[in-house]
C-alpha cells in the first residue's frame, strides 16, 4: 500500500494529523529549522552576490537522518510547515537537505488543524513559494549582517557578549526616547472645578463640572486664574440651559490579531508576550480533549489580519442567533481598511476553530492558562460577529453668569457584543438626578469643589504597548514582537518592574552608541521602509538580493568608520583608590549585565568585588553626605545617598546642588530645566551647567 509522508515543524502537531490521515499517511516533525547559517561565522559571501551558506543546524543530524530514511520510503511527500514566510523557509530548507527532487514533494499549509482543513490542504497542494522564501532570506541576511558586523563593536566598547539587532535596536531606541521624554518632563499646573448644585423640588444633590463658556471649554491654569472665576459665580445667578437626550453606537471589537492578543492577554491576564505567544502555540496545535482526542482549538497565531473566513461568519451568526437572539447577530464580518500597508492579508484573524466549543465545555481540559488565554480568544470572536452595543445619552448645560457647567451620564439601551466582551468602563448608568432635571429649572450652589491637578510624564512602555507602537511604526512583523521583546529583556538592556520596561545602564550605552555610530540602523522610518521592502519581495516585484546589495554596502561603510573611532574611546578598566581587602591591589571599574561594579584586578586569582557608587558631586539635601549612583535589582538607575541605610533619601532624576529660590528644596535636572523637586512648589528655570560647579 502506498505510503505518504507528511512533514510537520512541532512534534505537538504530529499526533493531531496523524489522527486525521489515518494508516495511508506517515506524519513527522522537523522541530522547526533544519538548516540556518554558521553560527561560527557570518555565513553570507559577500564577494559573490552574498550568498548565503546554509549548513545543518548542530543537534539535528538525527532528526534529519529519520527524515531521510521515512522520506525513501514514501511515494509523496508533503511539506507542512507553519503557513507563513519562516514556514514556506523552513520547508524550502526541507526539501533541501532531504534532496527531493521536483516531483517527490508538495508543499500544503493550513490556518487551523481540524480534520476538514488538513484533508482540504491535500487537495490544494502547491509547489514552493519562492518569494515567501525570498522574503524570509532577505530578512535572515540583514539581520545576519547587522548583527555579526555590529556586535563585535559593542564588544570592544562596552563588553563581550551584548549583540545588536536590526529590529531590537530600533525598539531599544524607542524605549529610551521615552524614557528621556520622563525625565524631561516638567509638571504643569491646572485647576478642576466640581460644583454641587440644591435642584428646586429635588432632594438629591446635583454634581457638575466646569466647562467654561458660551466661546469653548476653559482650563484653569493657576489658582490665581480659578479665584477670579470663583468670584464671579459667587454673585452668578443659576439655572439649566439646556438638555439633550440621544443615543450613541459602541462598535464591536475587531478579532485578534498577533499584537491585539499580546496586548489584551497583557492587560486582562497580566502574560507576557512570550507567555502569550507559548499558550497560543499550543492551542493551535492540538490540546486533549476528552472524547475527542487531540485537537487545534485557535487558529493560526501569527497574523496581522482581521479577515475571517465566509464559513466561519455564517456560523458564528447561526451560533449567536441560537445562543444571544437573533436581534444579537451581525451576519457580517469586520476587517481593518486595505489601504493599511503593513497589514499582510495571508491568512484569517485569531478565532477558535469551532464556535460551539465554549471556554466552559474545555474547563477540565485545558490547564489554567490555556483555559483564560482561549477564554479571552473565544470571547472576543463571537463580540466581533455581534450587533453594536446601544447607549442612552443625556447631557445638561448648567449656567452660571457668563460660565457654564456640564453634566453628562448614559445607560446601556441594548447589550449588542457587550453581553460577551466588555471592559471596565462599559458600565456607565444614568443618574436619576440627571434624568429628573428640566430646562430653566432653578438651581442653587450647596458647594464648590476645586481641586489642584498637574500633568503627568508619558507612561514608561509596557509589552503591551511597546507592540502597539512596533506595529503602528511598521516595526517587525507578527513573528517577531515578541522574540524582539524577550531579546532585550535577556541581554538585560531592559529591566521589567511592574510591567514597565526600563532602561538600564548598560541598555543606554548600547543605544547611545548604535546612535552615534549607526543612525541608519535605529531609525524607524528606516526599519519601517525595509519591511515594506521585504514585503515587496513576497509579492515577487522586487529580487531579494537587490535589497542585500543596496544595504550591505552602506553597513560596511558605517562599521569601518565606527571601528576607526570607537577604538580612540575604548572604555579600559578604571582605576581606583579604593583598595582590596583580599589581596591588597587598587580596585578597578568594570562593566557588567547591570552597570559598572568594582572588581579586583588580580581576577582570576582573586575573585573580590564590590558595588560601585559613582559620586555625582552633589550633597544629600537630609545628611550632607555625597549624592551617588545606584541601581535598583533589576538595573535601574537612581541617585541615593552615599550614608545607606542610615540617611533614606533617593529619587529617580539627577538632583542639583541649586537650592530652589522660592521654597529652599533642592532641585532636579530634566532635560535643560532645573525644578522643584517639590511639585507643589513649582518653580522652574533654564538650567546652567556652571550651576553644578
Amino acid at each position: 500500500m502506498a505510503k505518504n509522508l507528511v512533514i510537520v515543524e512541532s512534534p505537538a502537531k504530529v499526533k493531531t494529523i496523524k489522527k486525521f490521515l489515518g494508516k495511508n499517511y506517515e506524519v513527522m516533525a522537523s522541530q522547526g529549522h533544519i538548516r540556518d547559517l554558521p553560527k561560527s561565522q557570518m555565513g553570507i559571501d559577500v564577494d559573490h552576490d552574498f550568498e548565503p551558506k546554509y549548513i545543518t543546524i548542530r543537534g539535528k543530524g538525527e532528526i534529519l537522518a529519520g527524515l531521510k530514511k521515512a522520506a525513501k520510503k514514501a511515494d509523496t511527500i508533503y511539506l507542512a510547515t507553519d503557513p507563513d514566510r519562516e514556514g514556506e523557509a523552513i520547508s524550502w530548507h526541507l526539501a533541501a537537505a532531504l534532496k527531493l527532487g521536483d516531483k517527490d514533494y508538495k508543499r500544503i499549509t493550513f490556518n487551523e488543524i481540524t480534520k476538514t482543513a488538513v484533508k482540504e490542504s491535500l487537495k490544494h497542494a502547491r509547489k514552493i513559494d519562492m518569494n515567501l522564501v525570498d522574503a524570509q532570506q532577505a530578512r535572515r541576511v540583514l539581520d545576519r549582517m547587522v548583527g555579526y558586523e555590529i556586535s563585535p563593536l559593542l564588544w570592544s566598547k562596552i563588553k563581550r557578549g551584548l549583540s545588536a539587532g536590526r529590529v531590537q535596536s530600533v525598539a531599544l531606541r524607542i524605549i529610551a526616547d521615552r524614557e528621556k521624554e520622563i525625565d524631561d518632563f516638567i509638571p504643569t499646573e491646572y485647576w478642576s472645578l466640581d460644583t454641587t448644585f440644591n435642584v428646586k423640588g429635588e432632594k438629591k444633590a446635583l454634581v457638575a463640572k466646569f466647562y467654561g463658556n458660551k466661546d469653548g471649554k476653559m482650563e484653569i491654569h493657576s489658582e490665581e486664574e480659578l479665584n477670579k472665576i470663583l468670584k464671579d459665580l459667587k454673585k452668578a445667578k443659576y439655572s439649566v440651559d439646556s438638555v439633550k437626550n440621544g443615543e450613541r453606537t459602541k462598535k464591536q471589537p475587531l478579532p485578534f490579531t498577533t499584537s491585539t492578543l499580546q496586548q489584551e492577554a497583557s492587560s486582562k491576564l497580566n502574560f507576557a508576550t512570550s507567555k502569550t505567544m507559548r499558550i497560543a502555540q499550543q492551542l493551535y496545535e492540538g490540546v486533549e480533549i476528552k472524547g475527542r482526542g487531540s485537537a487545534g482549538i485557535i487558529t493560526y497565531l501569527r497574523t496581522d489580519s482581521t479577515r475571517v473566513a465566509d464559513e466561519a461568519v455564517e456560523t458564528a451568526a447561526s451560533y449567536i442567533a441560537e445562543n444571544y437572539g437573533s436581534e444579537y447577530a451581525n451576519h457580517g464580518t469586520k476587517t481593518k481598511s486595505t489601504d493599511d500597508k503593513h497589514i499582510q492579508d495571508a491568512h484569517e484573524a485569531i478565532r477558535p476553530v469551532d464556535i460551539s466549543l465554549t471556554p466552559t465545555m474545555l474547563k477540565e481540559d485545558l490547564s489554567r492558562d490555556q483555559l483564560r488565554l482561549y477564554q479571552l480568544i473565544w470571547r472576543r470572536f463571537v463580540a466581533s460577529q455581534m450587533t453594536p452595543a446601544r447607549y442612552e445619552t443625556i447631557n445638561v448645560k448648567i449656567k452660571g453668569g457668563e460660565y457654564l457647567f456640564t453634566v453628562s451620564a448614559s445607560k446601556i439601551a441594548f447589550e449588542g457584543f457587550l453581553s460577551v466582551y466588555r471592559d471596565d468602563d462599559d458600565k456607565a448608568e444614568v443618574n436619576s438626578m440627571v434624568k429628573a432635571i428640566q430646562k430653566d429649572s432653578e438651581l442653587s450652589v450647596k458647594e464648590f469643589v476645586p481641586e489642584q491637578h498637574f500633568t503627568q510624564p508619558p507612561a514608561h512602555f509596557t509589552e503591551a504597548t511597546l507592540v502597539r507602537a512596533l506595529e503602528e511604526l511598521g516595526i517587525g512583523r507578527p513573528s517577531t514582537y515578541a522574540p524582539t521583546i524577550s531579546t532585550i529583556l535577556a541581554r538585560r538592556y531592559v529591566t521589567k518592574e511592574k510591567k514597565n520596561l526600563l532602561m538600564t545602564e548598560l541598555g543606554m550605552a548600547v543605544n547611545d552608541m548604535m546612535n552615534k555610530a549607526f543612525p541608519a540602523i535605529v531609525n524607524s522610518k528606516f526599519t519601517a521602509n525595509m519591511e515594506s521592502l521585504l514585503d515587496a519581495v513576497e509579492a515577487g516585484t522586487i529580487d531579494w538580493k537587490e535589497v542585500i546589495r543596496n544595504f550591505y554596502p552602506d553597513l560596511d561603510e558605517s562599521v569601518k568608520k565606527a571601528e576607526k573611532e570607537l577604538e580612540e574611546i575604548k572604555i579600559e578598566d578604571e582605576v581606583t583608590d579604593i583598595i582590596c581587602e583580599k589581596c591588597g591591589r587598587n580596585m578597578v571599574i568594570k562593566y557588567g549585565p547591570n552597570g559598572k561594579f568594582l572588581g579586583c584586578p588580580g581576577f582570576p586569582d582573586c575573585r573580590n568585588t564590590k558595588p560601585y557608587y559613582e559620586k555625582i558631586g552633589v550633597k544629600c539635601p537630609k545628611c550632607d553626605g555625597e549624592v551617588v549612583i545606584k541601581r535598583t535589582r533589576k538595573g535601574r538607575i537612581y541617585y541615593g545617598c552615599e550614608n545607606n541605610p542610615e540617611c533614606d533619601f533617593m529619587t529617580w532624576q539627577r538632583p542639583s546642588n541649586k537650592k530652589c529660590p522660592k521654597c529652599g528644596g533642592y532641585m532636579l535636572i530634566k532635560g535643560k530645566k532645573l525644578v522643584c523637586a517639590d511639585q507643589e512648589c513649582g518653580y522652574v528655570e533654564e538650567y546652567k551647567v556652571e550651576d553644578e560647579d
